[in-house]
């Protein structure tokens, strides 16, 4: 099985990969798991709200989205105090990455903006890899977030390219990779990734991870979350995907993507610890902690950390460093 970094991937080559009888699909991503990260190495991650609710967005999985009649109510951004003090707590409990989300469209300029360039300047001097998903990003926004000490921008592509009118509306596919250029031409790490669950196909999960894994280089980092109902949303009524579908989807993209931090991320609530260690052992190398996502519900520290003991997994205690130069400044998407 090929597991060179290639960026050219073909839908009949990740077909080939992803449609393998489970056991050895997982076998074949553990075994360039091992050639490229330390299994028993993961990630914990803190994601916080900063800007919480109003979102002028239409996407069909978000509790966050003004037009919904769900139960989270709109707020004002969060104090530099409070942003600082949350930062701090994540890091005394093992998270070696802070991430800020805000319910925007797109970043605006003036004072918010200022005081999101504060926050990622006060966690950047913690010592933490700092990322930010704020909406979509001008080059000239993606440069400030850059020499403020951004690490990271998360910016999901979500699904198949295809498949993305039948979720969100109020933007294209397009604006999406435009973001995810500004990110890599400011020479900000990638973290993009999607929803696995929204009524999608294996089509669409095959086109997906084409396109993730066409960007050269790779994002360094590929959220894979489980697509989690929340009353009041037009995906409201969509069962939870079998956890073995997460795993397989997770598995391909370890094989597609060796070098990329594959981060198990929204839906880890609903799934049992065999069926999260079934993921460790298909290459996720990296989780949120904490007992909120955002809006969501997430395990708390304690049973992350008693999964950890029982699994012999260890936090990563070091930053995970940042591509090489000329990975950074490669803007072939």
């Amino acid at each position: 099985m090929p597991n060179e970094l290639k960026s050219d991937w073909t839908l009949d080559e990740i077909a080939e990969i992803y449609d393998q009888p489970l056991l050895e699909l997982v076998f074949r991503a553990q075994v360039v798991h091992r050639e490229n990260h330390d299994p028993l190495r993961v990630q914990k991650c803190t994601l916080l709200s900063i800007k919480t609710g109003g979102c002028p967005e239409d996407c069909s999985y978000c509790p966050q989205a003004a037009r919904y009649q769900t139960s989270v109510e709109s707020e004002k951004l969060l104090p530099m105090p409070t942003v600082m003090a949350k930062a701090r707590e994540a890091k005394a409990n093992g998270s070696t990455r802070f991430c800020m989300g805000a319910a925007w469209r797109n970043v605006k300029d003036g004072p918010q903006f200022d005081q999101v360039i504060e926050m990622v300047k006060g966690v950047n001097e913690l010592g933490m890899e700092v990322c930010c998903t704020l909406g979509m990003l001008k080059p000239e926004q993606a440069e400030r977030l850059k020499e403020a000490g951004l690490y990271a921008y998360n910016h999901n592509i979500d699904t198949s390219e295809d498949y993305y009118g039948e979720i969100i509306g109020t933007r294209t596919f397009g604006d999406r990779i435009d973001t995810l250029k500004n990110v890599r031409k400011a020479g900000i790490t990638m973290c993009t990734g999607g929803i696995i669950g929204m009524g999608e196909t294996r089509e669409d999960h095959l086109s997906f991870l084409q396109r993730l894994s066409s960007f050269n280089p790779h994002p360094e980092s590929v959220p894979i979350n489980a697509l989690v109902p929340v009353e009041g949303t037009p995906l409201e009524n969509q069962e939870m995907i079998d956890p073995l579908l997460l795993v397989r989807v997770i598995a391909t993209a370890r094989i597609l993507m060796p070098k990329s931090v594959v981060r198990l991320s929204a839906g880890r609530l609903q799934m049992s610890r065999e069926a999260q260690m079934l993921c460790f052992l298909a290459g996720a190398n990296s989780i949120f902690a904490g007992d909120k996502l955002l809006t969501t519900a997430n395990p708390g520290e304690s049973s992350d950390d008693t999964m950890f003991r029982l699994l012999g997994i260890q936090a990563m205690e070091n930053r995970a460093g940042a591509p090489a130069e000329e990975d950074a400044i490669s803007v072939n998407v």
